[in-house]
């Protein structure tokens, strides 16, 4: 009778622990899945940014076509690797992009006009923000995915990881030089031009242009 009741005890205190690494691990992988939601809202607010970025740059500078093509293909190619959800892919194509955005900013300082465009002005501060945004995320989701591809590597979860379909997820890897947006520094004062220029008008090399 005495064994009977060890055995019964052995073996709801292993349920019981198998029950907590179960739910343990479910809380880990929904914390991880939130931190990666987060870092693709502020990705997809980068990507809707940059056509207007470049069609602004693009007024000033038509010749700079290169510059351009290889922004839109690298943005292409992170809306594509963003669709997939793996972050080992989104996260080199992303790293591809800001190269080529520190290009784009890069030709915008040989054009003082542009630097008086208030429009400009102010995609340059929101994409600032944004990757700002996408930094803080991107920690936030590689911590998550840290402990949590320890606990389905750890004793009891181990026993029940596969099971149950837990799988481990990739880091969301970035260069620091990659992530960030070139710093391009513009007067504090814009120039009277813009006030005097006709509403929904920018000024450009030719005279007003308006905008798009």
């Amino acid at each position: 009778m005495i064994a009977l009741i060890i055995v019964i005890v052995i073996v709801v205190l292993l349920a019981l622990a198998l029950w907590v690494a179960f739910n343990g691990l479910v809380k880990k992988r929904n914390r991880t899945q939130e931190a990666f939601s987060e870092i693709d809202v502020e990705l997809k607010r980068r990507h809707d940014l940059i056509p207007n970025l470049v069609s602004t740059v693009q007024g000033y500078a038509a010749h700079e076509q290169g510059t351009f093509e290889a922004v839109t293909q690298a943005r292409a190619n992170a809306v594509t690797a963003g669709a997939t959800g793996d972050p080992g892919k989104i996260g080199p194509a992303e790293n591809a992009l800001s190269g080529t955005l520190r290009s784009l900013f890069a030709v915008a300082e040989n054009y003082p006009q542009l630097r008086a465009v208030e429009s400009f002005l102010q995609l340059q501060e929101t994409l600032s923000a944004t990757e700002d945004k996408i930094e803080y995320a991107r920690r936030y989701y590689n911590t998550s995915a840290r402990d949590y591809n320890i606990a389905l590597q750890t004793f009891p979860r181990n026993l029940i990881a596969e099971p149950f379909r837990f799988k481990a997820v990739a880091f969301f890897a970035a260069d620091g030089e990659d992530r960030a947006v070139p710093q391009v520094s513009f007067p504090a004062t814009v120039p009277s031009v813009i006030a005097s220029t006709p509403s929904g008008a920018l000024p450009g090399p030719e005279g007003p242009v308006a905008a798009g």
